[in-house]
């Protein structure tokens, strides 16, 4: 079904008026000064879903117009986040700075237009003369130099003949506009920096502002969509377009951007995150980027139907997570294998069971897609269970392992519980025995008898040896950029976020598990073999999202509240 928004609307009103010839063509243009994150993922689906949609094209455009700031490691990470989602840009990737030569030319017409000036004032005076939102700014002593001198003064800047921070260049507008954006813009600043790919060629850079709605232009975008935070720049830009006279100009349409509970998605933040050592890095598996996401087990049919789900529109709002991790849920229900994964063991030990006798119960790898095949699981006289399936003295409505008590072994026996081995100097269980019946092998007992609790296992001669990384929300906060007074957004990190088990144990057919993939140990949630640490001789493995789903609860409670109405 296609989707259905205000831009998508905009775009077939245009394509009934045949305007811009029936074309669709839109661009995703991050800056490569840090790695994507989710708000981004909204942005990628929606500009390149669209020329999807439309059999139109999307340009990956780098906004590379900051040297200090800018890594080809980004520009790689970047294109390789697009790929992972399911997208394809149109032709090869492009550059702000594939127009550095235009940008410039387009700004000494300006300035031979008398639009234009060199400012020789200082950031901090520029600052100060620019006033604030419920004041009008100052004009530069500097605002009426001749075109000559302007002119004189910018190629002389080209050339690198003054230090960082003496002029730039700004825009003649209105230094009494209302809007803050338009009083004088700053178009080109020095910066003796070398660019990751135009080397030293330049020493002036073009600012975002400038070079954006200019590029746009360039490569005839028809729909150019920005967040809300830059709706009060697009006058700037049509000011710029209008004045450089340039046929069929971009138009930018803007829509609410990405926020999402209990963690941020400003930039400046997640790098504060990351240089803090408050995350071991970019691809912490706590962290929203799409690197992050993607090491702990996120798919992009996950991304992408969470983005479907939330739509595009005109108001910002905070999204729960939980909607998320549902769509998280919906999709790996579908896709992950099953396997058995202890994460903190108590050894049991079936005493009536041979010494010597090994056992190999075949598993379905997913109980409702016999196309996904089967495994072969070992079973033997010892073996480990969940800590938590065993209380010495069980609460009510606790159906699991107690003394005296059967329960079911998952797809092998039923087991009861006869004794109970504690550490002599801490008290503390170390070790169960149980007996076993014979006749209930596969789980099923031949005369009909009901045993309420079924366990997962993992034979202790069979069992692989695993690091098991538990991660939750990263902040306490629901909203933490929502920040208190005399408080910091660090202050609501929580400490809990991660809990790394080392004493572990996986069934064996994991010693095959691809990294990455994701598994469900069954009843325990689902996990991803970790692609930065885990080897196959040291497994590590990330908990990409427990079983429980909070959401789905809600949504029918809302749909139950609805049908009463």
């Amino acid at each position: 079904m296609a989707q259905t928004d205000f831009i998508r609307a905009i775009i077939e009103k245009d394509l009934a008026a045949d305007r811009h010839g029936g074309r669709v063509a839109t661009r995703f243009p991050p800056e490569p000064n840090g790695y994507l994150h989710i708000g981004h993922a909204k942005s990628i689906c929606l500009n390149f879903g669209i020329a999807r949609q439309y059999e139109g094209t999307c340009n990956l455009r780098f906004d590379d117009t900051n040297p200090s700031t800018e890594e080809t490691e980004y520009v790689e990470s970047i294109m390789e986040d697009v790929r992972w989602l399911g997208f394809q840009w149109e032709g090869e990737a492009l550059y702000a700075s594939d127009y550095f030569e235009q940008l410039y030319q387009w700004a000494e017409m300006l300035i031979q237009k008398g639009v234009a000036y060199v400012d020789s004032l200082s950031a901090e005076e520029i600052s100060e003369h620019r006033g604030r939102w419920d004041e009008p700014g100052r004009e530069s002593p500097y605002r009426e130099r001749s075109v000559e001198e302007s002119l004189d003064m910018f190629r002389r800047m080209r050339a690198g003949e003054f230090e960082d921070g003496t002029h730039v260049l700004r825009a003649k507008i209105d230094m009494t506009s209302p809007n803050v954006n338009l009083r004088d813009p700053i178009m080109y600043r020095i910066r003796h920096e070398r660019h990751h790919r135009t080397g030293d060629d330049w020493c002036i850079y073009a600012t975002y502002d400038w070079a954006h709605g200019q590029s746009d232009a360039i490569e005839k975008i028809t729909h150019s969509i920005c967040t809300l935070e830059f709706e009060n720049h697009r006058p700037l830009y049509d000011w710029f377009v209008t004045e450089l006279e340039l046929e069929e100009p971009p138009h930018q349409f803007e829509f609410a951007r990405l926020d999402i509970s209990h963690t941020v998605l400003s930039k400046r933040r997640l790098l504060r995150l990351v240089n803090k050592g408050h995350v071991s890095g970019w691809d912490d598996p706590r962290m929203p980027t799409l690197v992050g996401l993607r090491r702990r087990g996120y798919t992009p049919e996950a991304i992408r139907n969470f983005c479907d789900r939330i739509g595009v529109s005109k108001a910002n709002s905070l999204v729960d997570i939980k909607l998320l991790e549902f769509c998280l849920r919906e999709d790996l229900e579908k896709r992950a294998p099953r396997a058995m994964g202890v994460l903190r063991p108590l050894k049991v030990v079936i005493e009536n069971y041979p010494e010597d006798q090994v056992e190999e119960f075949e598993f379905p790898n997913h109980p409702n897609n016999p196309g996904m095949g089967t495994r072969k699981v070992p079973f033997s006289r010892e073996i480990y269970i969940e800590r938590d399936d065993f209380r010495e003295d069980p609460p009510g409505k606790f159906f699991r392992l107690a003394p005296g008590r059967e329960v079911r072994l998952r797809w092998a026996y039923l087991i009861t519980c006869t004794d109970v081995i504690k550490d002599a100097d801490t008290d503390e269980v170390v070790e169960l025995r149980c007996t076993y019946d014979p006749a209930t092998r596969g789980g099923t007992p031949p005369d009909g008898r009901k045993v309420k609790g079924t366990l997962h296992w993992v034979s202790a001669a069979h069992g692989l040896a695993a690091e098991v990384r538990l991660y939750d929300h990263l902040f306490t906060r629901e909203n933490p950029n929502d920040v208190e007074a005399g408080k910091d957004f660090i202050d609501y990190l929580n400490p809990a976020s991660l809990e790394v088990l080392t004493d572990c144990r996986v069934e064996p057919s994991l010693a095959e598990a691809k990294p990455g993939l994701p598994y469900q140990f069954e009843r325990m949630g689902y996990f991803a073999v970790d692609v930065v640490d885990s080897r196959p001789s040291a497994l590590v493995f990330n908990r990409t999202i427990g079983l429980r789903d909070s959401w789905a609860k809600i949504e029918k409670s809302d749909q139950a509240a609805v049908s009463t109405l």
